[in-house]
């Protein structure tokens, strides 16, 4: 062999010891010397391949002392005298898209082996003609360690000794069209902090975990008929150190936790933590889909916070993004010289709203390695539920495209039949592999069944976000009240189709970017209406059907729309009417935790009646709500106006004592503190269908809730 290009496509079958000769490739060496367990063999170098040297090989193991020109010397074992690390049961399970192990059997992982120690890297790259690794350890020359090829399964490997935790790498990749690029590893578990982009080898996972207690009982804590209260957060922009930069986990879960814990939330929701290499995309662009980013420290900090949050009794959730992935150089694409990843019709493989490209789903390696991604979380970090973003786009094959710009299904449909499969194939996994374990669609279409079982037809998600019902109230909520009356079926509207799924009321980042403005900003009137208004909707939104989620700075009632390169405008809480808004969720989520009427029968229409739901002069609404399983049954009342509403008479189903236990006009919420006293007696007077009734005063702008607390004695 003549040059360097000519052992790439097979290395091991030219360097290592064969038939006596050892041939090792060292660039830019100025010795080599084999040593076997008692003897010598200074290498020659081999003019006509520079950097090739050759010579006896001694008997048994051998290392390869290399002295380099500035009088450095490096030791350690040939890499080419080693056998393959990837077995058949690896080839298999990856080619059939079933490895759930995948991280640590591809990409890079310290091991013994044959008892040596190094790390075995691997890639997938089936139309390369050659692939090498390359890093700080190889002065990322990029020729010198080129790879073994698994051909039936496309998978390259090399087994580096000496190579431990922490080192930099990269897979240079010759494609199929002769381009050698440099990419980071699509199986990392670590990475530089960008806008660096080399990937760093990671040490064995063994985070010793002290929630099993948690972990034994999540399965309640989570379910449909538990109360599930979600703080939605952006890690990097909650709370900044006072010289600037990023918290680390550490430090974030010192002023979370004890946060999430006073103002009464379930879970923690964390916008896509995954390594992305642009922070504007808020994580939402992700490129290592193993890898927490680097911004909040290590992967044993982010277990640790994890760990902490449960050890209070907090599920943490972590946003997962399948659907599509960014088109940087040293990432997902063309990364064998073909569209690997992605598809190569730019009429299913480039997303035209995120200018991003979307993953062949139909390519078994692509779905296996994204719902090995998804296991990796749930498994090796403990996650307790997966909220999987761009559900509807990847459901339609013509999603934000125009007529002519998409490719229809195999029987001529609009459906993404390939992304169904991965969906329910994912959600199957994560029920047998992840007990306790919730998934969350943010699906804003009509299809359905996208909670129904898989074995029925549906998607098999847990909880799915009611995009519409967000939707249609905010719409509501920015009108005048004058106005409202007109539109009274917004509010009201979410109930026709309320238990068709299992819903999540999501109050998201999205809706407080892009011009959208604040949730504060949102509401109409004066100072003291957009308070009040936004007070009265938390408690309608608490209230409804559901389970809840808020994005973090809405219960502050922030005046700005979030941003991400900023914090949470904390100082407004010196207001007081900003404070009662925090006051305000905190004791909605009280309420919501402790009574059963608000959690138990969600997805239940037996938890549910409306007793006034057509007063739109009066922009009134009553309903009540109750356990399917016993327990004190709530009267919520609701007035979306600024006039007060005294004497309103609603029928309630039950004789007796009826107390106020929260008003959103109290005084210590910043209202006007217009109340019904400590309790009501209902009157026998029949009134909405209903035996007894009761003589409401409804603040203005404001939402009561009354609870049944039996007969006198």
């Amino acid at each position: 062999m003549n040059s360097v290009e000519d052992w790439l496509h097979d290395p091991f079958s030219f360097l290592g010891r064969h038939d006596g000769v050892v041939r090792t490739y060292q660039p830019g060496a100025q010795s080599v010397v084999a040593i076997g367990d008692d003897v010598e063999c200074a290498l020659e170098a081999d003019h006509r391949v520079p950097g090739l040297f050759t010579g006896k090989a001694p008997e048994g193991p051998y290392r390869l002392r290399v002295t380099w020109p500035d009088g450095g010397v490096s030791e350690a074992a040939d890499p080419y005298a080693f056998g393959p690390v990837l077995g058949d049961l690896d080839l298999y399970l990856f080619g059939s898209g079933s490895h759930w192990d995948l991280p640590v059997r591809l990409g890079a992982n310290p091991i013994v082996h044959a008892g040596v120690e190094g790390t075995h890297f691997a890639v997938w790259a089936p139309n390369a003609r050659s692939v090498s690794v390359t890093g700080d350890f190889t002065g990322w020359d990029a020729q010198r360690l080129p790879m073994r090829l698994h051909h039936g399964a496309g998978l390259w490997e090399i087994f580096v000794p000496g190579v431990g935790a922490s080192a930099r790498y990269k897979f240079a990749v010759t494609g199929a069209d002769g381009v050698r690029r440099e990419k980071a590893d699509p199986l990392a578990r670590a990475t530089e902090l960008p806008p660096a982009t080399a990937s760093i080898v990671a040490p064995a996972p063994d985070f010793q975990w002290s929630d099993a207690d948690w972990m034994a009982k999540r399965a309640e804590r989570q379910h449909p008929g538990a109360p599930v209260s979600i703080y939605e957060m952006h890690a990097g922009s909650w709370r900044r150190p006072w010289h600037g930069g990023e918290h680390d986990w550490d430090q974030i879960a010192e002023q979370l936790i004890p946060y999430l814990q006073d103002m009464g939330f379930t879970h923690v929701e964390l916008m896509p933590i995954m390594e992305h290499p642009f922070g504007g995309s808020w994580g939402y662009q992700p490129l290592s889909q193993f890898a927490p980013t680097s911004r909040h420290g290590s992967p044993e900090q982010f277990a640790r916070f994890v760990d902490r949050c449960h050890a209070v009794g907090i599920g943490v959730i972590l946003d997962w993004v399948p659907a599509h992935f960014p088109s940087d150089a040293h990432g997902l694409a063309n990364f064998d010289g073909t569209a690997l990843y992605e598809h190569a019709d730019p009429r299913e493989g480039y997303h035209p709203d995120w200018n991003t490209l979307i993953y062949n789903l139909g390519r078994q390696e692509v779905s296996g390695m994204l719902i090995a991604s998804a296991v990796w979380w749930l498994e090796r970090f403990h996650i307790d539920g997966l909220r999987v973003d761009a559900v509807a786009s990847m459901l339609y094959r013509d999603y934000s495209r125009r007529e002519g710009e998409w490719v229809p299904n195999r029987h001529g449909g609009r459906e993404n039949l390939e992304s169904i499969a991965f969906l329910q194939r994912m959600n199957q996994v994560v029920a047998e592999r992840c007990p306790g374990a919730i998934t969350i669609a943010e699906e804003s279409t009509a299809f359905p069944g996208v909670t129904a079982p898989v074995e029925h037809g549906g998607l098999g998600f847990t909880f799915k976000w009611n995009m519409g019902w967000m939707n249609d109230t905010l719409r509501y909520l920015e009108r005048d009240p004058l106005h409202r009356q007109w539109h009274h079926g917004d509010m009201s509207f979410g109930l026709v189709y309320a238990f068709t799924e299992k819903f999540i009321l999501p109050l998201s980042h999205d809706e407080v970017v892009h011009g959208k403005h604040s949730m504060l900003a949102k509401m109409p009137g004066d100072r003291w209406q957009r308070f009040a208004n936004l007070r009265a909707y938390y408690a309608f939104m608490w209230t409804h059907p559901g389970k809840k989620l808020l994005f973090m700075g809405d219960e502050l009632a922030q005046t700005a729309e979030w941003n991400h390169d900023g914090q949470l405008d904390w100082q407004a809480l010196q207001a007081p009417d900003h404070a009662g808004v925090q006051a305000l969720v905190r004791d909605l989520n009280h309420v919501y935790r402790t009574e059963p009427a608000l959690h138990h029968s969600d997805a239940d229409w037996r938890g549910f009646d409306w007793i006034v739901g057509d007063d739109a002069a009066n922009s009134v609404f009553v309903y009540l709500r109750r356990s399917a399983y016993g327990g004190a049954p709530l009267l919520v009342a609701v007035n979306l106006t600024p006039v007060p509403r005294h004497g309103y008479r609603v029928g309630v189903p039950h004789a007796g004592r009826w107390a106020e236990i929260l008003n959103s006009d109290a005084a210590g919420y910043g209202g006007g503190n217009l109340s019904n006293g400590e309790a009501l007696h209902s009157a026998n007077v029949p009134s909405h269908g209903q035996p007894q009734s009761l003589d409401l005063t409804i603040p203005p702008l404001a939402a009561i809730i009354l609870r049944y607390e039996g007969t006198a004695a």
